[in-house]
């Protein structure tokens, strides 16, 4: 392993979360730092999740479409 950064990247699934991997700092609309606990994260799209920013599978049962 290096101490080089993990490039990040931000990845779409149809109908569900935006997957977030790599190096990047994670702040809420007030600019509070938001702690990560994992290396891939999952944040939610459809606006129900009830542990916002990260996504709890609330997409599921709700019907949520994404545009893609």
């Amino acid at each position: 392993m290096t101490d080089r950064a993990e490039a990040p990247t931000i990845t779409a699934c149809t109908d569900g979360p935006l997957l977030v991997r790599g190096d990047v700092d994670l702040q809420s609309a007030a600019g509070r730092p938001i702690e990560r606990h994992r290396r891939t994260i999952a944040l939610c799209r459809c606006g129900l999740s009830s542990i916002k920013p990260f996504c709890d599978g609330a997409h599921k049962t709700s019907g949520f479409r994404s545009d893609d």
